[in-house]
């Protein structure tokens, strides 16, 4: 008969179970799925689902503000600010610190500004109490209709919140009027996954973010009625270790 062949194996990766089955240690194998919450809402996250998990990595990205609207008398001009881009955390978790379920919240964006009404403020995205992403604000409709030049303050972007790295989000610009007809509305706060809208110098609504939790860009309005635009949503990231 032929001998029987062994075969040495790492035990930093292997071991042998009870039924001399060679298995992989829990935590040796790596990133093995990545799950996107991409809809604002709230959703939740089962252990259960993946019994190989060893830990998660999750990106938490807030909601962007929404930009105000403009509504000038004729032959005259309003600018609007820029809205805030939305706060940004992570986490690494242990599978076993997490609880059986846990709550993911998808923030958002913030409403736009109709006729002379403020933007609303992006929605605060979150992975249980482990990270926690703020929204951005909306930006204001502080400036009156004329033809004189003034300026208008920029908005300011959120506090980082909490997580094993957490950042605020980026403020959104102040607009000047320099007359009746020319002026410079605020670009949009940027996020951690996404820009704000660009600024604008013609007659127009406020200006799209791009990627998730951007600000809106501010609406310039030349005697007519312009509204803003919506913040960007924000996203939730899980990185499933093994």
């Amino acid at each position: 008969m032929s001998p029987i062949a062994s075969v040495c194996v790492c035990s930093d990766y292997f071991n042998v179970n009870d039924d001399g089955e060679l298995c992989l240690n829990p935590g040796t194998m790596g990133l093995r799925q990545t799950r996107y919450f991409k809809e604002p809402g709230t959703f939740q996250f089962a252990k259960d689902d993946y019994p190989w998990l060893a830990r998660v990595r999750v990106l938490v990205q807030g909601g962007g503000g929404g930009s105000a609207g403009a509504n000038a008398a004729s032959n005259e001009c309003i600018v609007r600010p820029g809205a805030a881009g939305g706060g940004y955390a992570e986490a690494m978790v242990d599978a076993s610190a997490l609880g059986a379920v846990e709550t993911i919240v998808v923030g958002a964006g913030g409403a736009a500004g109709t006729s002379n009404g403020a933007g609303g403020a992006g929605g605060t995205s979150s992975f249980g109490g482990y990270a926690v992403a703020l929204g951005g604000d909306g930006s204001t409709a502080a400036q009156s209709s004329g033809t004189v030049p003034d300026a208008v303050q920029g908005t300011v972007g959120p506090f980082a919140s909490s997580g094993d790295m957490a950042s605020g989000g980026g403020s959104g610009a102040g607009g000047i009027r320099l007359s009746g007809t020319n002026g410079l509305s605020g670009q949009g706060g940027d996020s951690r996954l996404g820009h704000g809208g660009f600024p604008r110098t013609t007659d127009g609504p406020g200006t799209a973010p791009r990627g998730y939790g951007g600000g809106a860009g501010g609406a310039l309005s030349l005697g007519d009625s312009q509204p803003g635009f919506d913040g960007g949503a924000g996203i939730v990231i899980i990185e499933l270790y093994g």
